[in-house]
């Protein structure tokens, strides 16, 4: 009996949910903040932080997984790579100092924090919430940006493609932290994996091009073509965790870059994927992420790790890019600029911390610590970009050299 009653619960929350994460999401928008951060704040009034309305229940986490996997699939599909061939080799460096900061930045904060040295385990942990920082969301900087006119220009270009590397790089670091949890894996395994599905990836890259190209275009805006390429994102995770042991979304992502180079079928597919998304799993995903973080272990201990986390998360990126963007010869002022265009972690953030949690790399009571570095950073962002743009540093033009 308890069972049917439960079984129709999970409508409930259902409705719950999407309706509250919509209405906190305008709200959000309404303050030209993400939706990103309303949907959060619904998951936290929902969860065991606020009114306990909602429970985690497999069936929920499950659907929160499929959000991820449609996150990053959608992700990898919006990669604009001519962007990126524009500014290559600047974007990388910027990108890689912009990772390797805050990965150093963060295992050392979680390490020196909670002060274990010996446990190889732990150190994992530590890793793991480096890897957390690594995560670069522009979408709130491209929007303010492209409010102040300035997308097109060097430095906005910088900041897109340097983005895009940025995700790879943190996919990539994810990928090879979370392939050390199956115990008894030794470090020659993880690598062989990871090089193979690196292979398997660019084969499969190569024969899905064509394949695709070759599709008579007539196709091209039938329904079959959205589903065969959210049925092969849905396989390409299924093989990278099961035969690779790969993260599920490092799949996603790739499934996507493969299929990015694919214009015609691209916008067509995105437009789909989008509503699915919009209407249904990122809602849920972000809810989710506010109902997993309980505020009821909040001690002064995590009050003060969570404030410190949030100033590396911070300083680090700043730091990263611009000095990446002085080697590439850009200016001071230009260098600040892309600097603080990376700091916002935003979604990314969130996955790669959900990613953590399901391996067991990173504890419930950090979750608020991380809430908090994505909640500020995002809201942070946009003030810093317009103070550093139009305050004192009116002079832009030179960016558009």
């Amino acid at each position: 009996e308890v069972d049917n009653m439960e079984s129709y619960d999970f409508l409930l929350t259902l409705a719950i949910i999407l309706l509250l994460t919509k209405m906190l999401g305008i709200l959000s928008e309404k303050i030209y903040m993400p939706q990103v951060l309303g949907a959060l704040l619904a998951g936290l009034l929902l969860g065991p932080a606020m009114f306990n309305i909602v429970e985690k229940t497999d069936f929920m986490l499950k659907i929160s997984q499929l959000g991820v996997i449609m996150l990053m699939f959608v992700a990898g599909l919006d990669t604009d790579i001519n962007e990126f061939k524009k500014v290559g080799f600047s974007a990388l460096v910027i990108a890689m100092f912009g990772v390797i900061l805050p990965l150093i930045g963060g295992t050392i904060c979680y390490q020196i924090f909670f002060q274990d040295f010996t446990n190889k385990y732990n150190f994992m942990k530590a890793l793991f919430i480096g890897v957390v920082l690594t995560a670069t969301s522009v979408s709130i900087t491209v929007e303010t940006l492209r409010e102040l006119g300035k997308l097109k220009g060097r430095v906005g270009t910088a900041i897109l493609g340097a983005a895009i590397i940025d995700d790879i790089l943190g996919i990539i670091i994810l990928t090879f932290i979370s392939s050390f949890t199956n115990s008894g894996i030794s470090i020659i395994d993880v690598l062989r994996n990871i090089v193979t599905f690196f292979i398997f990836i660019l084969v499969v890259g190569f024969l899905m091009y064509n394949i695709f190209i070759k599709i008579d275009m007539r196709w091209a805006n039938r329904r079959r073509l959205a589903i065969i390429s959210l049925v092969f994102c849905i396989i390409l995770s299924y093989i990278s965790e099961k035969f690779f042991g790969v993260a599920d979304i490092t799949g996603a992502y790739f499934a996507g870059i493969i299929l990015c180079n694919i214009l015609n079928l691209k916008d067509y597919v995105l437009k789909k994927l989008n509503i699915m998304n919009y209407m249904f799993f990122s809602p849920i995903f972000f809810a989710m992420i506010g109902i997993r973080t309980d505020l009821r272990g909040l001690n002064t201990e995590i009050i003060i790790f969570s404030i410190i986390l949030l100033l590396v998360a911070i300083l680090t990126k700043i730091l990263g890019c611009a000095l990446g963007a002085r080697v590439c010869k850009f200016s001071k002022k230009e260098s600040v600029i892309i600097g603080i265009g990376m700091v916002s972690r935003g979604e990314v953030a969130l996955i790669v911390a959900q990613k953590g949690d399901s391996v067991g790399l990173v504890d419930s009571f950090l979750f608020p610590a991380i809430v908090l570095v994505v909640v500020v950073t995002t809201l942070i962002t946009p003030i810093l970009l317009k103070i550093f743009i139009e305050g004192k540093m009116l002079n832009i033009n030179s960016m558009k050299k």
